[in-house]
């Protein structure tokens, strides 16, 4: 046993008990489909989680770019530091969505190979087994898929196997029915659709189209999924930011080409395995977006309320400011520093203080002024000599204006 049959193995066993479980070869494909979906899961689910993260920051990778439009270093610098504040992984859903592909190739070893995985028979033996057919049935020049065929005509010739290799016994021998819907899952669909005649070939052919819409259904309706949990940092839809991530999925436009590539490649038994993969995969991921979406749904809520509050504040400073232009319309406005401010609210309290001090002292309050003017004639403490030494406030008080002035 090489590396490989570590996973081909297993993989033959369950492929031949859900056919022995349903007697029916495209039915136990679909079911080993639906097992390796279940299976899968968890990754799916990670897979999912990580590319509705992207879609959810795409509005705020659109904000990014507008403010640091002239300095791509800096907007590349924010945004990294935007994708690990927020646990995003560039590449991570993408990762996920190969691993399909990975167990598609032992997959397919285990379809093209049914005598040595399905019945557990050693590759020499298998090869004996084909050689008797072939005596009898044309295989085709394509070696790789002379096993997958001979699979099919086993009892026919079972009396002739067992006399020609005595080491195998009719137990260990079973015929594999490869028709499915009256087609043969043991062929390669023939491309050429002007030379098909009859169901069999028709339904081969159709087989890698169906594969491919199937595909291009699934990756849309995953990428419409993705994008109705995009929204900006008020809990708004932001249709615009969506299509950012639209345009940047290729895997949209990839995978539909490679299933069908795989399709006209292969036997069609993989096609029917891959289309049960992409409508799974629909299944899957709607299944998942509903359980995300409820979550972002509560961090939604709680960004409106946020920016409803903010609103509310800005408003009312707003109102504020309003009401200060109303009251001023010039514009014109003291000095109201905080140094200032403390200032003047303690020369108020000296102030009163020294009037108090005065009336309990029975001493002139016209007469304090003029020992306060004398102690500080500008009226200003730290700065009593600031409008000059000749200052006088009551300079010009009872005096009647000049006679050629008045004229």
């Amino acid at each position: 046993m090489n590396i490989s049959d570590i996973i081909r193995v297993p993989f033959g066993y369950l492929l031949d008990w859900l056919y022995q479980f349903t007697a029916n070869y495209g039915l136990a494909l679909i079911l080993f489909s639906l097992i390796v979906k279940l299976v899968l899961l968890p990754m799916n689910a990670k897979s999912k989680k990580s590319m509705l993260k992207m879609s959810r920051i795409a509005p705020l990778q659109k904000a990014l770019e507008a403010k640091y439009a002239d300095d791509k270093a800096k907007y590349q610098q924010e945004l990294m530091a935007l994708y690990k504040e927020e646990g995003v992984s560039t590449t991570g859903g993408c990762l996920w969505a190969f691993i399909p592909l990975l167990i598609l190739w032992p997959l397919y070893y285990v379809i093209r190979e049914p005598i040595t995985y399905m019945m557990h028979i050693p590759a020499e033996t298998a090869s004996q087994i084909v050689e008797v057919i072939k005596a009898h049935v044309d295989l085709g020049s394509n070696t790789y898929f002379h096993q997958l065929l001979a699979a099919s005509h086993i009892g026919e010739y079972l009396q002739e196997i067992l006399e020609k290799i005595p080491s195998l016994t009719a137990d260990s021998l079973q015929t594999i029915d490869f028709s499915f819907l009256g087609i043969n899952l043991s062929q390669i669909p023939s491309w050429k659709f002007w030379a098909l005649t009859d169901w069999n070939s028709i339904g081969g052919f159709l087989l890698p189209i169906i594969s491919g819409g199937s595909n291009v259904l699934s990756m849309w309706v995953s990428q419409k999924l993705n994008n109705s949990v995009a929204t900006n940092d008020k809990g708004e839809k932001d249709k615009e930011a969506a299509k950012m991530t639209q345009s940047m999925n290729t895997m949209l436009y990839i995978m539909p080409l490679i299933s069908v590539w795989i399709g006209f490649a292969m036997p069609a038994a993989v096609t029917v395995y891959w289309i049960a993969q992409s409508v799974f995969s629909l299944v899957i991921d709607s299944v998942l977006t509903v359980r995300y979406r409820k979550i972002y749904a509560a961090e939604d809520e709680i960004r409106r309320e946020k920016a409803a509050r903010m609103a509310a504040e800005e408003a009312e400073k707003e109102r504020i400011r309003a009401e200060r232009r109303a009251a001023n319309p010039d514009g014109i406005t003291e000095n109201t520093s905080k140094k200032k401010q403390e200032r003047k609210e303690r020369e108020e309290r000296e102030a009163a203080q020294r009037e108090f001090a005065a009336k309990k002292a029975g001493i002139d309050l016209e007469a304090q002024k003029a020992i306060d003017f004398e102690k500080c004639p500008s009226g200003i403490p730290d700065r009593p000599y600031c409008r000059g030494r000749a200052y006088d406030p009551n300079r010009y008080k009872g005096k009647a204006p000049d006679s050629t002035e008045a004229e």
